[in-house]
């Protein structure tokens, strides 16, 4: 399966960026996995965006509405598609992740689903990513994730649980039944705790706003539960959270 991705990969669209470091890494500085959506209204507009030397900006790999995949930087090289960022005591995970952008116009030009040829190819990307660099299934994130001030892509509609069950990822392990149960249930008395657990999932808490805490208890939910984007603490979101600090 990974000789079949390796020449999968080898055989892709090429539509290289001019926007990445010069200087090679070593392929053990790679420690993350980063998603994004591209925000904008079409493929031409986002590859445009991408590949102009005035945008600053690029990924290593960019998946388009029909799913096909166009590498755009190669994997040793650092892309520029996480900009201002922290996950645990890694800053500026530029210098070690991978990025796929994935075409949707986001929240600005009306966000849909991801469809199915979109997340086939996600999949196959992923693993054989993961494989080749043996990056940690916490290491897979979204840019949310580590620019939760900043960033809400590539959103609740992205299919984090799925990719789980394609072993791509996390997830809790709480009953779906039973953790809804406790949807709704202001916990202000555990809000602490909550903290303490983002904190060892990996988050940077350094708000003090309360405005702040809203957008990122809000990122929270829309990766591990988007059926309601609240910005409240309940004792759902603190079940989830204390779940996912547990996983082996």
């Amino acid at each position: 399966m990974f000789e079949i991705m390796q020449k999968n990969v080898e055989k892709m669209i090429i539509n290289y960026s001019p926007n990445f470091n010069l200087k090679k890494r070593d392929k053990n500085k790679i420690k993350y996995l980063i998603y994004h959506y591209t925000g904008m209204k079409n493929d031409k507009s986002a590859i445009k965006k991408l590949t102009s030397a005035n945008s600053n900006v690029s990924c290593h790999y960019y998946i388009t509405a029909s799913g096909n995949l166009i590498r755009m930087v190669p994997d040793l090289y650092i892309a520029w598609h996480a900009g201002k960022s922290h996950w645990r005591n890694h800053e500026s995970l530029n210098y070690n992740s991978i990025g796929i952008e994935i075409s949707n116009p986001g929240h600005e030009h009306g966000y849909k689903n991801f469809n199915h040829n979109q997340v086939k190819s996600l999949i196959k990307i992923s693993k054989f990513i993961i494989k080749k660099y043996k990056i940690n299934k916490k290491n897979i994130l979204g840019h949310s994730d580590i620019a939760p001030l900043r960033k809400i892509d590539p959103g609740e509609k992205f299919p984090w649980k799925l990719l789980y069950k394609n072993k791509i990822g996390i997830w809790h392990n709480i009953n779906s039944r039973k953790i809804k149960t406790f949807r709704g249930k202001i916990l202000e008395s555990n809000l602490i705790k909550f903290i303490n657990n983002l904190k060892k999932i990996g988050y940077r808490i350094e708000y003090s706003k309360s405005n702040e805490l809203k957008k990122l208890i809000k990122i929270f939910q829309m990766r591990f539960r988007p059926e309601l984007i609240d910005g409240k603490l309940d004792l759902e979101c603190y079940m989830i959270a204390k779940s996912l600090v547990n996983l082996k």
